[in-house]
């Protein structure tokens, strides 16, 4: 059952708006100010939010500005509600990312409708939940229908690659955002000594390469097959049709973008600031979450010594030491391309 939230200061209105979705099989919240209604959806996570423009204590732009401030809300659905129908007020809502107005007073059927199109169009937007290439597909397609968007090409190529292929090197330009269907890809950069340090692993699901794109600018890394693939190239034109051309889509991009920066943040504090044990240790949970991605359960990492180094950001030798000392502190268990965690809470934790 899908949970939508109220905020409303008018007590009539509200009610009303709840015994219609009430009775149309929703689970309904509701909050007489902004403030509250704040709370109830960092607490309840709703599918949808309706929300009034003039209230007290905190106006539904408040509302939004601050709901967007939050991963847990960031781009649920949102509608405003309001008895004003000046051009300023529809422009400001949707320059802040609102999904759709209801200009009072509206009828049931108004408001079902535009709430149904709202839930189905998130639904189709989940990219995390794409998991094939029939999915992909039937995201981009989903886009182009409610976007109204005028694609360049009715079918996205996919291609099969072996492992050690070469996707891109820096100084190339960008010519397609790619979408992993199976299989792994490393990102590395290279220093004047040609040392590597991979930047990134993606497996099945991961966009990547959208980055350089949107900056319009050459590769500034390295992209390699590190497990047999199956990619979806998605061509430059569409990807900037699909993403300026429709708030949600937009949005689901940057929440996307958001998550893959701070990932990489957290990898360059830790390379720059932990000791070599803790270093090698978030290395170690970093591929293993990248694994457990494909197998729910699984606690193996195949990933060769000399990645897992470029990986920590360490020399091969200084990996391979601190592998032994684990092993001897049963924390991983140590067999040829392959490293099975013993005691992820530990690694986790560990003192220094």
């Amino acid at each position: 059952m899908k949970k939508i939230l109220v905020i409303e200061d008018n007590e009539k209105v509200r009610n009303n708006i709840a015994e219609i979705l009430e009775l149309s099989n929703y689970k309904v919240f509701t909050a007489n100010e902004g403030k509250s209604g704040v709370e109830i959806a960092l607490k309840e996570n709703p599918d949808l939010i309706v929300c009034d423009i003039m209230m007290p204590v905190l106006d539904g732009y408040g509302v939004l500005h601050l709901l967007n401030k939050h991963k847990e809300t960031y781009g649920v659905p949102f509608i405003f509600l309001t008895a004003k129908s000046e051009k300023a007020d529809f422009r400001k809502g949707m320059e802040m990312g609102a999904d759709d107005y209801l200009t009072k007073p509206f009828d049931g059927i108004e408001l079902l409708n535009a709430i149904e199109i709202r839930l189905k169009k998130s639904e189709s937007l989940k990219t995390s939940d794409q998991q094939s290439k029939e999915q992909i597909n039937n995201f981009i397609d989903s886009a182009r229908q409610t976007g109204n968007l005028q694609l360049i090409s009715d079918e996205r190529e996919v291609v099969n690659y072996k492992k050690k292929h070469i996707l891109y090197t820096e100084g190339h330009r960008p010519h397609s955002v790619y979408y992993l269907i199976s299989g792994k890809i490393k990102t590395n950069k290279s220093n004047d000594d040609g040392k590597e340090l991979i930047t990134s692993i993606y497996t099945s699901g991961d966009f990547f390469g959208y980055n350089f794109i949107l900056e319009n600018i050459n590769y500034t890394e390295n992209a390699e097959v590190l497990e047999d693939a199956e990619l979806m190239l998605i061509p430059k034109d569409d990807f900037m049709a699909l993403i300026t051309n429709d708030t949600q889509v937009a949005k689901q991009f940057i929440k996307l973008v958001t998550k893959n920066t701070l990932e990489k943040e957290e990898t360059l504090v830790n390379i720059a600031y932990n000791s070599l044990r803790k270093k090698v240790a978030y290395a170690l949970l970093q591929a293993l979450s990248k694994y457990r991605k494909d197998k729910d359960d699984t606690e193996i990492i195949e990933l060769s010594r000399e990645n897992l180094a470029q990986l920590t950001g360490v020399a091969t030798e200084s990996l391979i030491r601190t592998l032994a000392d684990f092993k001897a502190e049963n924390l991983v268990a140590l067999h040829p391309g392959k490293i099975i965690i013993l005691n992820e809470n530990k690694l986790k934790n560990l003192p220094y």
